[in-house]
């Protein structure tokens, strides 16, 4: 079953670990190849919402947003040079190369060998926004031979109304609603052996519930 991972400390650590990999990769991305990019936790981590399933590993997502690059339709050239840096931020703390998804870096399982034993990894998706503020996700869809793969900007899901309604309900002091069904959700799912909803659907999923519900509240 999924709980909360109370542990502040590891979570700090691992938050401080993630953050430098990240902000490394940024710099050579920008010195290397000339683009210029930032970075910013998402998911589950960014919202006070980290769980485990008994000791199976944990994940932070990360959006590395594109700001700046001499041509944003060469999305191979992009994903090979954040791939390139990542690697190249990972390989100075001895960890392994991430692993090139349809629509993420993923790194192997990182663990600290002192304290806290919970191994996590990153996933790290590659993004840019247009002028009317429509975030884009670098897809790589692979083909089975490498000259063939397709890699093109894919429009992300809308979530403006969901940040309106966290919002809210954050101000109304009543986020501890949010975690308690974002868990029961979670759990309810794992229950069922359903893996068509993951963490962003049930986030959405709990705020709603909680928001739906506001004329109820205490």
């Amino acid at each position: 079953m999924f709980d909360y991972v109370t542990d502040k400390e590891f979570l700090s650590r691992m938050r401080n670990l993630c953050g430098g990999i990240m902000q490394d990769c940024c710099h050579y991305l920008k010195e290397d190849y000339d683009i210029g990019a930032i970075f910013y936790l998402v998911g589950s981590g960014a919202k006070n919402l980290i769980v485990q399933n008994a000791s199976l590993p944990i994940d932070l997502d990360y959006n590395l947003e594109i700001v700046r690059c001499k041509d944003y339709e060469d999305c191979r050239f992009i994903k090979e040079c954040a791939r390139k840096s990542f690697n190249k931020a990972l390989n100075e703390r001895d960890l392994g190369d991430c692993e090139d998804s349809t629509s993420s870096l993923t790194t192997g399982k990182i663990h600290f060998v002192k304290g806290n034993p919970t191994e996590f990894s990153m996933d790290v998706c590659i993004v840019c926004r247009d002028t009317e503020e429509i975030f884009y996700r670098l897809i790589h869809k692979k083909t089975g031979l490498t000259y063939y793969d397709q890699y093109y900007w894919n429009e992300a899901p809308h979530s403006a109304g969901i940040q309106k309604k966290a919002k809210y309900i954050k101000k109304k002091g009543k986020w501890e609603l949010v975690r308690m069904q974002y868990l029961n959700i979670k759990n309810r799912y794992l229950r069922q052996n359903d893996h068509d909803h993951p963490s962003f659907i049930c986030y959405i999923e709990a705020v709603n519930n909680v928001y739906n519900a506001r004329m109820s509240w205490k």
